[in-house]
């Protein structure tokens, strides 16, 4: 009888590359992209290509520097500089933005390796660092349609709580970049699920946890659903491979985790959004979720560890 060859995973191989894999994740941000830019002017869309650019810049200058093969043709720096650009308010200074990027780029990203070994996503991070340095940049929201000439800020949604269903679901709010309009963050969602580039797994997890911790704690679900960052974080952020669990379970998990993380920082702690913590939090704990939910590869055999012990 012969004997079949036991390995470990992965069994089928594709020609998927990293390019394409995040080729098609900024395909799935352009119907953000386009609200950001229907909502909040060119500035918006100035500072989106800024950070864009300047995240290539900092990758490229990063290669140089430790003789690292040129990665920026993985657009995966592309990826980052423009998600950090959806997770700001449109007015941020430029030279700002610069610092957000070189953060999530050379310090999150190239010091710890190189993409795929970053303990954490670095937009989010990036982020993080510029709203506890520029507290009050960071949280000045412009109104949507607003005249560039005679800016008018007001309060988030999140805030306010007086914010209408279709405003939120369409983007009439303030708020950051391309976090508002949960029809253009839904698009790309379907459309990263159509590709199989995420899995329902994350997202639902996340925004059904919300939902859910909401109506316990008294809120609106689907208002805390709408209004902030869950609709970003869950699809695009949460969902990143290298920072996040691997296995199926290990995925919900997350996905619950900052759920209510994000949950208790929003109606418990003395700021109004929670996403980026949370996610940065379940990202630190993604190698331990990992391990308590890997799988047993078929006709693995493990060493008896209290024999061995005994023997010694």
């Amino acid at each position: 009888m012969e004997k079949l060859t036991v390995s470990p995973s992965p069994h089928i191989r594709d020609n998927i590359s990293t390019s394409k894999i995040m080729g098609h994740v900024l395909v799935a941000m352009l119907p953000a992209l386009f609200m950001a830019g229907l909502i909040f002017g060119g500035r918006a869309l100035m500072l989106i290509g800024f950070c864009t650019l300047t995240a290539i810049l900092w990758e490229r200058l990063c290669n140089l520097v430790m003789k690292r093969p040129n990665t920026t043709n993985d657009l995966s720096a592309a990826v980052t500089g423009m998600l950090l650009a959806f997770n700001l308010p449109a007015t941020l200074p430029f030279w700002m933005a610069a610092i957000g990027t070189f953060v999530a780029i050379v310090i999150v990203k190239q010091l710890f390796g190189g993409l795929g070994q970053n303990f954490a996503n670095p937009a989010i991070v990036g982020r993080i660092v510029l709203m506890l340095s520029f507290t009050g940049e960071m949280t000045n929201w412009v109104v949507p349609f607003y005249d560039s000439a005679d800016i008018e800020t007001a309060a988030t949604p999140l805030v306010t709580k007086t914010a209408e269903y279709y405003d939120l679901f369409m983007g009439r709010v303030g708020g950051c970049i391309g976090e508002v309009s949960a029809l253009a963050l839904l698009l790309g969602g379907f459309y990263l699920v159509a590709m199989r580039v995420i899995s329902l797994h994350t997202p639902v997890a996340f925004i059904g946890t919300v939902f859910v911790f909401s109506y316990l704690a008294g809120e609106d679900g689907i208002y805390q659903i709408l209004a902030g960052g869950v609709m970003l974080g869950a699809i695009f952020m949460a969902t990143d491979y290298v920072t996040t669990p691997v296995t199926g379970k290990g995925k919900i998990i997350f996905g619950i985790g900052c759920g209510i993380i994000t949950c208790v920082i929003r109606f418990y702690a003395n700021y109004a959004e929670g996403v980026s913590f949370s996610i940065l939090i379940m990202n630190i704990l993604t190698p331990y979720i990992n391990m308590i939910t890997e799988k047993k590869p078929v006709g693995a055999v493990y060493p008896d560890k209290k024999k061995e012990a005994s023997e010694q």
